[in-house]
């Protein structure tokens, strides 16, 4: 594994909600997806909504990323992830992470965490094999038009998926953006019942 601290700050741009202090969700990023864009924003705003304490997690790519054999981008992505679930020891309780964050699933997974992965690295056996092991609540969302989504794999899992039709790896329709709003409101009103839903479980 390379030297990850060596290579780029966790949290260069850390922004926090504090909500219930029980309840820590973390918001990862895509490759060049910050939690400033909508996908992520309105993730956090669902999450502050339920109460949670929010995370996000803004990361700098290091430079020589594309260069990584993929066992390496995976150890970069879990450690970014895997030390910030750490540090709100033990409550980190959901993790909402766009395309690269994904590569994190298995070790989200052994942690039995709940998940939300907005248009997940499916095409990766990492990610495959780890979203078949997981056993704690999860969230699929992709489009059917994004190469990086398997939807003949979502089926078969047990988890909660929505897959829009003809959206791309941005969870958008080219030439679309008024479709392209339509598929954000798709996404943002199953992410909160997702949310809502693990509240219930709680409960119960």
């Amino acid at each position: 594994m390379r030297d990850s601290s060596a290579s780029a700050s966790p949290s260069a741009v850390p922004t926090r909600f504090d909500g219930d202090p029980d309840r820590v969700a973390l918001v990862v990023p895509g490759f060049g997806y910050s939690p400033a864009r909508p996908l992520l924003h309105f993730a956090s705003r669902v999450l502050r909504q339920h109460g949670w304490t929010v995370q996000e997690l803004w990361w700098h790519i290091p430079d020589d990323f594309l260069q990584f054999s993929e066992d390496e981008r995976i150890a970069w992505v879990e450690w970014q992830v895997g030390r910030a679930i750490n540090a709100e020891g033990g409550a980190c309780r959901l993790i909402v992470g766009k395309s690269l964050g994904s590569l994190a699933s298995g070790s989200v997974a052994d942690r039995g965490i709940a998940a939300a992965w907005l248009t997940p690295l499916l095409t990766f056996g990492h990610v495959a094999r780890a979203l078949r092991r997981a056993e704690a609540p999860t969230l699929l969302i992709g489009g059917s038009a994004d190469k990086w989504w398997d939807a003949d794999l979502a089926a078969s899992l047990r988890h909660d998926v929505l897959e829009v039709p003809s959206a791309d790896h941005g969870l958008e329709l080219p030439d679309d953006p008024v479709g392209s709003v339509e598929v954000l409101r798709q996404t943002v009103s199953r992410l909160d019942r997702f949310v809502g839903s693990l509240g219930r479980a709680e409960a119960e």
